[in-house]
């Protein structure tokens, strides 16, 4: 298969888990209510630590190559503080898209690692393709149901809005694989970015623990203290 075709191909796939997810989440009804709630909490803590894996595994390695210690752990905190005021906008207006938000901005950030892998040959692509399908299927069902509940969307009109963003994955992988295979620290510094941005969606959000409701500040700790272990790490 040709390079460019691949590339849309795997990033098309990867994207498609996220309507999967939500039809899952559609279709499925068990009883009792209370084994529901059950796996419905324990599908919430999967796509936390799905978003967790995609920080530490995938985002935050490839992003730091590119940067300084220093510079690499202020654009994830700016990642942080950008979807901290993010998610204090969205309160002010009774919206909760908090799992949305979390998944298209890991999403979109892949897709750009995927097509730049693919245009240099790595050969973690089909891996890293992997990865993002895990993370999406758990994200899409999570996300379903919270715009279905917040919301009131009916359920076909939010599995169409996924299918539509889904379409977004291969047009930033095209886009890597074209124009920024050749610019790494462009889609480092997206990656650092985001990986802030999830973290404190997920401490704030999808980590019951470690929400205080109506105050936005203490998950951006959680930002912090991984921004610090990350200039160690990378000074180490």
């Amino acid at each position: 298969m040709p390079p460019l075709q691949l590339a849309f191909t795997l990033t098309l796939i990867a994207g498609m888990a996220m309507p999967i997810g939500a039809t899952v989440a559609h279709f499925l009804h068990i009883k009792p209510r209370w084994l529901e709630r059950e796996i419905l909490h324990g599908i919430t803590a999967f796509g936390g630590g799905a978003l967790l894996s995609a920080v530490a595994l995938v985002l935050v390695p490839e992003g730091i190559l590119s940067f300084s210690p220093f510079v690499a752990a202020m654009l994830f905190l700016f990642g942080g503080i950008g979807f901290m005021l993010l998610d204090y906008c969205l309160s002010k207006r009774g919206t909760s898209m908090s799992q949305l938000v979390a998944m298209m901005s890991d999403f979109i950030p892949e897709s750009l690692a995927l097509g730049a892998s693919v245009a240099a040959g790595n050969r973690n692509a089909m891996l890293i393709t992997l990865l993002i399908v895990m993370q999406n299927i758990p994200e899409g069902f999570n996300a379903f149901r919270e715009l279905r509940d917040a919301k009131g969307y009916t359920a076909l009109k939010i599995i169409t809005i996924f299918f539509i963003l889904a379409l977004m994955g291969p047009v930033a992988g095209v886009i890597a694989y074209i124009w920024l295979s050749e610019w790494q620290s462009i889609i480092s510094g997206i990656m650092l970015f985001a990986g802030g941005g999830i973290l404190y969606i997920v401490f704030q959000d999808i980590a019951p623990q470690a929400v205080l409701e109506k105050h936005w500040g203490p998950p951006l700790g959680a930002v912090l203290g991984f921004a610090l272990g990350l200039v160690g790490f990378m000074q180490a």
